[in-house]
């Protein structure tokens, strides 16, 4: 039986496996290519292609896929063999440099917002070379961009790339100007994902969840996450296999599988990985993913990734932990022993503290879907309000900064345990803020407001972006200063930034209804739903900053809010068909039949003299919001069929009509469920997917 050790990564393409398949000068110039972004020479392609080949095909490889990341969120695929004909009855496996540098599938079924027309159907998949290929079900998967014939980003990684650059510019820039000398800054990410696992057979017994991913109907189980005996808990031998295959898969794929544990509500759990490149962590959480979803076939499972899957229990998340560090390995958010001297670090910090705060409405939309909507806000997860988490002593540092005052330590350093015979622990400088949507960590800033299904492309574009416009606001004014007199001048800027931006920190309960209170006041945010965020995408500062980088052209920007506006008024149009389905199939007609059951029970006993009151009493509490399900699931169809001109009205439309329509359906049809017999409903309720699952 083989090691971690010596399998881990033994799917991907990796240096490793380069060097032993190409010659010396060719690793070499590639090695260039991935590391510093350089052009790919020509003349090695066709080496590249044929190497990765050979490799592919010993690992039992017969076809090859550009993989990419269309704007639907996920990933797409289209497999070619690797054959060509050379005769009637003969082939010849071959992969060219042209075939690996550049694909053309048909872009006219993925969303473009505008981009190009439905009859313009080429679009171009191209090789990512900072992203390994791997090995997959017999195939070999190649990370590629795509874009629209005229060159427009028809993807969530191009975007990313670009922010990535631009930070990097950035960064070098600013660091320059304060003394250091850095060629590169690697930024990294490690996302923490969240999950569900329930039985497969009830799942397919509900169409709610196989069609919307979440359960539209059902009353709270008798038992939920109250007693907090879940989280962390003893892991049932069914779920251990099932961790353990995809542990083993995604080793296999190169992936840091780290942690697993189970969550805070029932059946739902969490894999984090170590922290890796941006760009691959992004690739690598997709893949989680994807693993996560088959594997848990084979054990009987279905995965849910929706952020909210049950109503009244913990929906699932995915904590974004973001950090960047120079080509010698330095953290940039490593405060160091003494973080107040620590310049660099200070300087950091302050543009992001800048970055956050005046980009609030971009993080929220960031993390904007119909999904999380349920999730944000919800004593479950951070809220639809932006604030950043320093902790005591940053925060400490921080206002005697702003004040112009001297830092003294005051805070306790030691954790005492209270127990003689345990040592005294060192107290990190920061503890953890979990009600906080943007909270500094340690080394890193935990972004934790995205939904569990979400691709992290998005959220980290925008955190790399808007960090690197603060950069550059602060180059442009320390340019301004002879060499001698920019450390002076950066403490002012430092200073001032502090004081123009402190409204987003915040320490206390973000839960709180006081906390709402206050964000009023200090003038933040809060946009509640989807539908109140994604209009603010192309707002004209947000046009400006994404142009200004070469992240989004401002056709590209106005062609992703149109999508994401689209995509929430589909989901919940889905949603409110389905719920319809199920009343008029499923849920209506069982509860006619129970009806009939108790008026037959009623008539038989007063036939015989014997009165039924709870019989009666039963039938009144199911007839009465019957009465007005009825009505309203008629009212629902006919709102579903409503025309309407644009993105934006659809979203409104979808967020005050069909919402809490239904939203007060669900809450009816559950107070019926409550009154109908077991064996006459006809799903699967709460306590059986709940805690009859394993």
């Amino acid at each position: 039986m083989k090691t971690v050790d010596e399998y881990f990564a033994c799917n991907v393409f990796s240096k490793h496996e380069m060097q032993k398949y190409l010659p010396n000068s060719v690793f070499k110039k590639l090695n260039q290519v991935m590391e510093y972004g350089e052009p790919l020479p020509a003349e090695i392609a066709d080496v590249v292609a044929n190497a990765m080949k050979d490799w592919a095909m010993e690992k039992g490889a017969t076809h090859y896929t550009h993989w990419f990341q269309p704007m639907t969120g996920i990933t797409a695929e289209k497999h070619d063999a690797f054959i060509n004909p050379t005769g009637e009855n003969s082939i010849l496996s071959d992969f060219r440099g042209k075939e690996l540098i550049k694909g053309e599938p048909d872009a006219s079924s993925f969303p473009s917002g505008g981009l190009r027309a439905t009859f313009e159907a080429r679009g171009y998949t191209a090789w990512d070379p900072t992203s390994y290929a791997f090995v997959k079900d017999k195939t070999l998967y190649i990370p590629t961009l795509f874009c629209s014939y005229d060159g427009s980003a028809l993807d969530k990684k191009t975007p990313l790339l670009r922010s990535i650059e631009a930070l990097n510019d950035s960064a070098i820039r600013l660091f320059d100007l304060m003394g250091y000398n850095v060629k590169k800054i690697n930024i990294t990410v490690g996302p923490e994902q969240e999950y569900f696992l329930i039985d497969e057979k009830m799942y397919k017994q509900r169409i709610d969840l196989m069609v919307t991913g979440r359960t539209l109907f059902g009353c709270a189980p008798v038992k939920g996450q109250e007693l907090d005996d879940h989280y962390f808990g003893n892991i049932d031998e069914r779920v251990k296999a099932f961790m353990e295959e995809v542990d083993e898969e995604l080793w296999k794929l190169g992936v840091f599988a780290k942690t697993e544990h189970k969550e805070v509500a029932p059946c739902q759990f969490e894999i984090a990985p170590v922290y890796t490149s941006t760009n691959l962590a992004n690739d690598q959480n997709q893949l989680t993913m994807e693993v996560l979803q088959k594997c848990a076939k084979h054990h009987g499972f279905v995965c849910l990734l929706h952020e909210k899957p049950f109503d009244g229990i913990n929906g699932s998340g995915k904590h974004n932990n973001w950090s960047f560090s120079t080509d010698e390995g330095e953290n940039m958010l490593e405060p160091g022993d003494s973080p107040q001297d620590n310049i660099r670090f200070l300087t950091v910090l302050t543009a992001i503290i800048k970055a956050v705060d005046e980009y609030q409405d971009l993080l929220r939309i960031s993390v904007a879907s119909a999904g999380n909507d349920h999730r944000l806000g919800g004593n479950e997860a951070p809220p639809a309000i932006i604030s950043i988490y320093l902790g005591e002593e940053l925060t400490a540092i921080l206002k005697a900064i702003e004040e112009g005052s001297e830092y003294v330590d005051q805070i306790d350093k030691k954790l005492e345990l209270g127990l003689q015979v345990l040592p005294s622990l060192a107290k990190d400088s920061t503890d953890r803020n979990r009600t906080s949507p943007f909270a500094f960590t340690g080394n890193k800033f935990e972004f934790r407001m995205l939904g569990s299904n979400l691709n992290i492309s998005c959220p980290n574009t925008i955190l790399n972006t808007i960090v690197a416009e603060e950069f550059d606001q602060f180059s442009t004014e320390l340019e301004c200063y002879p060499e001698h007199k920019r450390t002076e001048a950066l403490i002012q800027i430092i200073r001032r930034t502090l004081k123009e931006h402190n409204r987003i920190c915040f320490s206390g309960n973000g839960y709180s209804d006081s906390w709402k209170e206050e964000a009023k006041r200090r003038g933040l945010l809060e946009l509640k739903s989807t539908a109140d965020a994604l209009p603010h995408y192309t707002d004209p500062k947000n046009l400006s900053l994404f142009e200004k980088h070469n992240v989004y052209s401002p056709q590209e920007l106005y062609a992703r809010e149109n999508i994401l506006l689209l995509n929430y008024y589909q989901v919940i149009i889905i949603e409110a068909k389905t719920m319809v389905y199920m009343l008029r199939k499923e849920i209506l007609p069982a509860i006619f039949d129970y009806e009939a059951k108790l008026a037959q029970i009623i008539q038989t006993k007063k036939a015989c003299g014997i009165q039924a009151p709870m019989e009666e009493k039963i039938l009144k509490q199911i007839n009465e919001p019957l009465e007005i399900v009825s009505e309203h699931v008629g009212t629902l169809e006919r709102l579903i069929e409503t025309p309407l001109e644009n993105e934006k009205i659809m979203a409104r439309f979808a967020c005050d009509e069909l919402l809490p329509l239904m939203e007060t359906i669900r809450t009816l049809t559950d107070l019926i469920e409550k009154n109908v017999s077991k064996s006459d409903w006809p799903l699967p309720d709460y306590n059986d997917i709940l805690f009859k699952s394993f």
